[in-house]
């Protein structure tokens, strides 16, 4: 096809997700910075070479996981043309989403409770690597909370149809990156 011949709508559409791609690389390149700090700091004599993930963050894989799941569904209604089935998948996705940030917060709880702290005489560089890596990836959940209820709000009104699926296939992109994120930071943390 000539790039002549396509539409105004599909080069919009092209662009959008471009930016999308753009924004997902640097986040990329920003955890990837991260984590290559953590191991980097990992030599020190002081690193915690013997600590375990709180439980709850075990926990919330699995609910970002079926998040995954939920958003999937919902799009899948779309296609098949049933709205309604497709608003509460996308309800249940952004109950999830919910659920993973409590359950991150009861995480960092669970940490206190063992006398790792993110400051302070009690920190540790380890647990500090941890706290500031699940909290900025809290943010980016948040942020794939807002772009979830987005799309809720536009389902609701209909503005999706099998052939009109932009807004809530971009707004998936953007979950499942969000989820695979967390699958590779938990895998790592609890591998390396």
């Amino acid at each position: 096809m000539d790039i002549t011949q396509i539409s105004e709508k599909e080069k919009k559409a092209r662009a959008r997700k471009m930016m999308l791609w753009f924004g997902i690389v640097s986040l990329i390149m920003g955890f990837a910075g991260w984590t290559s700090a953590y191991i980097v700091s990992s030599s020190r004599e002081d690193w915690l070479a013997d600590f375990e993930l709180p439980s709850a963050f075990l926990y919330s894989t699995l609910v970002i996981l079926f998040s995954s799941l939920t958003y999937m569904l919902a799009q899948r209604a779309v296609k098949q043309d049933q709205p309604k089935m497709a608003t509460n998948w996308l309800m249940a996705t952004f109950v999830l989403g919910i659920t993973f940030i409590v359950l991150q917060i009861f995480g960092f709880s669970q940490m206190v409770a063992q006398g790792y702290y993110f400051t302070g005489p009690t920190s540790n560089i380890t647990v500090s690597f941890i706290y500031v890596i699940a909290a900025v990836h809290i943010l980016h959940v948040l942020a794939g909370l807002v772009t979830v209820l987005v799309v809720l709000i536009n389902q609701m009104k209909q503005k999706y149809t099998a052939g009109e699926m932009l807004g809530m296939e971009m707004g998936a992109t953007f979950w499942h990156f969000v989820d695979l994120l967390w699958i590779y930071l938990v895998l790592f943390f609890y591998f390396y």
